[in-house]
């Protein structure tokens, strides 16, 4: 760094210094615009999928969350969980092209710039919204919950009698799943705004 045209050099120029400082920020700064450009184009992205009988239309905006839903009116003669199951499809559906379009957008507002950003975003927008496996998509209800163990034995007998009242019902089993942070209206905070960033 303090070779010919390092930094070593620019000390000894204090010109040389401020112009490299000024086109350094200037850099930065339209490296900010291109970043905030590609954000605002993301935030208006629209994704939408339609059912395969077209009874149910689902928009969802670049953050996966649904903007618009539309039923037609075959709703009125299916079942309540075919319906659910059938909107959470075609949600899916939606959502497994967010990844592709808001790669197209950075590509075409970023170009190459910034690999390691952009590969980054993109595989968290992946693990969020592309399918595992889409020739299977896991259209059926969640697994039962496991099996209660069962109470431990009454003590014997012999042993000495409980101190202190009625015993405490055994804790049912924990699903292994944390509990999803949520607020007001059901929308996690994270997705409170259309931003993928």
């Amino acid at each position: 760094m303090t070779g010919a045209g390092g930094l070593g050099e620019a000390m000894r120029d204090p010109d040389e210094a401020i112009r490299r400082m000024n086109d350094w920020a200037a850099g930065f700064a339209r490296k900010a615009e291109r970043y905030a450009a590609a954000q605002e184009r993301t935030e208006q992205l629209t994704l939408s999928a339609t059912s395969p009988d077209g009874t149910v239309r689902v928009t969802v905006g670049a953050d996966g969350v649904v903007s618009d839903l539309a039923f037609s009116a075959k709703t009125r003669t299916i079942p309540p969980e075919e319906l659910a199951r059938m909107v959470l499809t075609t949600m899916r559906q939606a959502q497994a092209g967010i990844t592709e379009r808001v790669a197209e957008v950075m590509d075409d507002v970023l170009g190459d710039e910034d690999r390691q950003t952009r590969t980054a975003m993109l595989g968290a927008l992946s693990a969020r919204f592309d399918p595992e496996d889409p020739d299977d998509p896991d259209d059926g209800p969640p697994a039962p919950p496991a099996p209660t163990p069962p109470p431990p034995p009454a003590p014997s007998s012999e042993s000495s009698a409980p101190t202190g009242g009625t015993p405490r019902p055994p804790r049912p089993p924990q699903s292994g799943r944390p509990a999803s942070p949520r607020h007001a209206g059901g929308v996690a905070p994270a997705a409170a705004d259309n931003n993928p960033w």
